[in-house]
This record gives C-alpha cells, sequence and structure tokens, in this order.
C-alpha cells in the first residue's frame, strides 16, 4: 500500500506518469466518470480549508465515488482527545482512502503508520502540501511544455509557506532549474531547506528582497499570502502583511510568456487586475488540481483505467 505524505514519495518517473494520467483526464473527464463506483474518500481535515478540501471531494465524485467527512476538527472525535492513530484505524474501516489536513506537522506521517487505507497529505503545519504541489508542476508543464530548464521565482512567506517548501523539494529534481527566492529577512526559506535540497545538490538559487530588480529573469513566479495564522505575534504579522502586491506596472518587465502561480487564498498580494493578464496561471490552477488529485487517486487505489 502506498501514500502521498512527503513530494519525494513518489519518482520523477512516477510524477511524469501521474501528470500524463491527469492530463488525459483533462482530455476526456467522461472516460474517468465511474471508475472509483463504490469507493469511498474520507477527508480528515483540522485546518480551515477551501480549495483542498472541496477539490478532493470533486475530485472523487467525478469518478463515481462517494465521500465522508467532518466540517471541523470540533465535531470530531478529536475534541474528545482521540489521537491520530486511533481516528485513522477507525476511518480505515469506513473508507477506501483518506486525505488528512492537520495543523501538527507529520500527523499525516504518523496516521499513515497506522492505516489500513492510503493516506494522502493534504497539508501538515508549515511543513509539506504534495497535492497542491502535484497540481503546481501539471499547471508549470502545461504553461511551458516542460519541468526543466527554469527559472523559478519564490515570492512572499517562504518560512511558513508550506507549498514553498514542497515545490522547492519537487522541483530540485529537474535538470537545470534556479530558484530566486524573494522575501523579506523574517520570511527567509528555512535554512535546513536550503543547507538539505538546494546546497546538498548545488543547486543555484540566489536570495533578493526586491521582486522588480529580478522580474525579468523569471519563466514562473509563484506568488504566496503572508499566513496570519501562522505567526505567534500579530504585530508582525500587520508589519510584513504587505511586503509584496504584484500589480500590472510590475508585470511590464516581465517575460511575455512568463505565469504567475498562486496556490489560493489569496488576500491582496496579486492586484485585480492581473487576474485579465494572460499570464494569470491561478484559477487554472484550481481545475488542475482537481484532476490531479483524481489521477493521483486512481494510482493510490490501484484502480483499472480501460
Amino acid at each position: 500500500m502506498k501514500h502521498l505524505i512527503d513530494p519525494l514519495d513518489f519518482s520523477v518517473e512516477e510524477i511524469d506518469d501521474l501528470l500524463n494520467l491527469a492530463d488525459d483526464i483533462a482530455a476526456d473527464r467522461q472516460k474517468y466518470a465511474h471508475v472509483c463506483d463504490g469507493k469511498k474518500l474520507a477527508t480528515l481535515f483540522s485546518e480551515p480549508s477551501t480549495r483542498p478540501r472541496l477539490s478532493f471531494e470533486a475530485a472523487m465524485l467525478n469518478m463515481g465515488g462517494s465521500v465522508l467527512g467532518f466540517a471541523s476538527a470540533d465535531s470530531s472525535s478529536a475534541s474528545k482527545g482521540e489521537s491520530v492513530a486511533d481516528t485513522i484505524r477507525v476511518i480505515s474501516c469506513y473508507a477506501d482512502i483518506c486525505a488528512m489536513r492537520h495543523p501538527k506537522e507529520g500527523a499525516p506521517l504518523r496516521a499513515a503508520r497506522y492505516s489500513g487505507i492510503p493516506v494522502i497529505n493534504a497539508g501538515d503545519g508549515g511543513h509539506q502540501h504534495p497535492t497542491q504541489t502535484l497540481t503546481d508542476l501539471m499547471t508549470i508543464r502545461r504553461r511551458k511544455g516542460r519541468l526543466h530548464d527554469l527559472t523559478i521565482g519564490l515570492c512572499g512567506d517562504l518560512k511558513f509557506g508550506r507549498t514553498v517548501h514542497s515545490l522547492i523539494k519537487s522541483l530540485s529534481r529537474y535538470e537545470n532549474i534556479r530558484f530566486v527566492l524573494i522575501s523579506p529577512e523574517e520570511l527567509r526559506v528555512p535554512d535546513y531547506i536550503l543547507e538539505e535540497t538546494l546546497d546538498r545538490k548545488g543547486i543555484p538559487y540566489k536570495e533578493v528582497v526586491d521582486l522588480e530588480q529580478v522580474m525579468p529573469e523569471l519563466d514562473i513566479l509563484y506568488m504566496t499570502r503572508v499566513q496570519r495564522e501562522r505567526f505567534f505575534n500579530e504585530a508582525d504579522y500587520v508589519r510584513l502583511k504587505d511586503s509584496y502586491i504584484l500589480t500590472m506596472p510590475k508585470l511590464r518587465s516581465a517575460k511575455p510568456d512568463m505565469a504567475v502561480l498562486h496556490p489560493l487564498p489569496r488576500v491582496n498580494e496579486i492586484s485585480l487586475d492581473v487576474d485579465n493578464d494572460p499570464r494569470a496561471a491561478y484559477f487554472e490552477q484550481v481545475q488542475n488540481g482537481v484532476y490531479v488529485r483524481m489521477a493521483l487517486m486512481i494510482r493510490l487505489l490501484g484502480v483499472k483505467v480501460c
């Protein structure tokens, strides 16, 4: 039984296979309308979520399956003190696969150790978010036609942004990738990611504060919001929350085919007028997230596709 807890749980070859399947689903959804008939997805979301939860649910429903879940951790036995291990043992009796979001880093990994069904990490604290990364990879590949020979700009909250951490780990396995890390000093990429992923592999990167300075270099600009829920100090959040706001004037020096990605939700870090620019790809990401989660569940469940 295979789980997806960390972006590196799948090899590059497995990711390519998954993205090829997601592309096929996007081209012919009706072909996959009944591949999960009788299958049940459990959504265990202990943090607020709109896109990932609805994306998982839509993905399973699109394939003819059904969904079990609860509205919040407060309405589950976790509020009574039930352990992650016990929860997943119980859920394994009800469902065929589980998508889990948890505020504590490592909770999905612990669940996978006790689970009788495949577990998908839908985000754990500020740690990892592998299905968002698969969505990002699909969007980049569909926009650029490749996942190699790219300069990737990551902008905003690079300290707490689990989507950023997962994307760095995944893209570091492709050839000729270069990172431009754009953030205030307080929200830099954690040292352990720089040391264990980029420095160890000799992947070129630079850390800068000024977005406009590096805009002409970028093939991809990955914007992120400053996450209020990750801050212990409200004053620090208020001071940093408007560090980067992408506007049309700032895009003037960008490449015509650069793609702007964002894991959403957006607060104010991308101006609304950017939505109409052909380089804006963040709503495509949302749609691609459904296709890639359909593909992921097909593979983890071992479903046969004709």
